[in-house]
């Protein structure tokens, strides 16, 4: 079977951890080793978040002088090569032999997208409040609450077409393992020259359903650190929700920040018909596609697999 898989922010970089290098290395390695199963078994294409590490190159960015300064695009370019090579090397050394390439991802967006006037998507550390609004106000950010604290926001705009989906078809044909659309992919718009970048992050959980999608896959992935989707979080009532119909799911009743995202991507996955969507623990990540852990969004005519 196809199967796309998201890794999350999190997955990548437990909640709190600094954001060094060493950190990701052993979280990427712990993701590989939960990853292998699947690629074993299964025609698997990856995909993952970059919000701590496109805000932690932002930041880089910000000792330039303004007119030095790298956009946003460029930035999501870079954390896709960044993590697509920790994912290469971990997944490497545990498949040897097994093709595995990183493929840059251009995905287009709407100029007129109303997400460029809302900035949603949190990027970076969490900071203090005191300590956010100064920043906000000296490097002319966007910030909002993330739980306690704070997080710079950046646009979000929803994803419409994969430019390289035809080489990624090919790769995945050919038995190579890819890593494609990374960070919800680099984020462009259609002019009279062609395609140019904007200053955006797209939702990873949105583009990883659009690839999946796209791709035809009989399953969607979305690895967290959470093992299922709960109804009534946050409150003494809560409960792991083990399978819905898309139908029956609403997007606006999860956090618009966390939980909020993979919901919208697999009810969005699971109505276009074919296949199957499961949020859960990237610990239980064959277990997920069992149908045995997590949370399956699913029509009765998708069975797990």
């Amino acid at each position: 079977m196809r199967v796309v898989a998201a890794l999350g922010g999190n997955a990548l970089l437990r909640r709190g951890q600094p954001l060094t290098a060493q950190n990701q290395r052993e979280n990427v390695a712990v993701a590989a080793r939960a990853l292998v199963p699947l690629a074993l078994r299964h025609d698997l294409v990856l995909t993952h978040g970059n919000g701590p590490q496109v805000g932690l190159l932002a930041l880089q960015n910000a000792a330039y002088l303004p007119a030095e300064t790298y956009p946003l695009d460029i930035l999501d370019a870079e954390s896709e090569g960044m993590i697509g090579y920790l994912l290469e090397q971990e997944l490497g050394n545990l498949l040897p032999g097994r093709r595995i390439a990183t493929l840059l991802t251009r995905i287009e967006v709407a100029r007129d997208d109303p997400a460029f006037l809302r900035p949603t998507k949190p990027i970076g550390p969490v900071y203090e409040r005191e300590e956010a609004e100064r920043l906000a106000a000296e490097r002319e950010w966007t910030i909002a609450p993330d739980g306690p604290q704070w997080r710079r926001v950046v646009p979000s705009p929803e994803p419409r077409r994969i430019l390289e989906l035809g080489v990624i078809e090919q790769l995945v044909e050919d038995g190579v393992l890819v890593v494609c659309a990374g960070g919800g992919g680099i984020p462009v718009v259609a002019g009279h020259g062609g395609y140019g970048g904007v200053e955006a992050v797209i939702d990873k959980d949105l583009a990883g359903a659009l690839l999946a999608g796209s791709l035809h896959a009989g399953a969607f992935l979305m690895l967290t650190d959470v093992d299922a989707v709960y109804a009534g979080w946050g409150t003494p009532d809560a409960a792991p929700i083990r399978r819905i119909a898309p139908g029956d799911l609403d997007p606006s009743r999860f956090a618009a920040g966390s939980m909020g995202p993979k919901v919208a991507a697999a009810k969005r996955f699971a109505e276009a018909g074919g296949g199957f969507a499961v949020i859960g623990s990237l610990a239980d990540a064959e277990a997920m596609l069992a149908g045995e852990a997590g949370t399956m969004v699913a029509s009765a005519e998708s069975p797990a697999r």
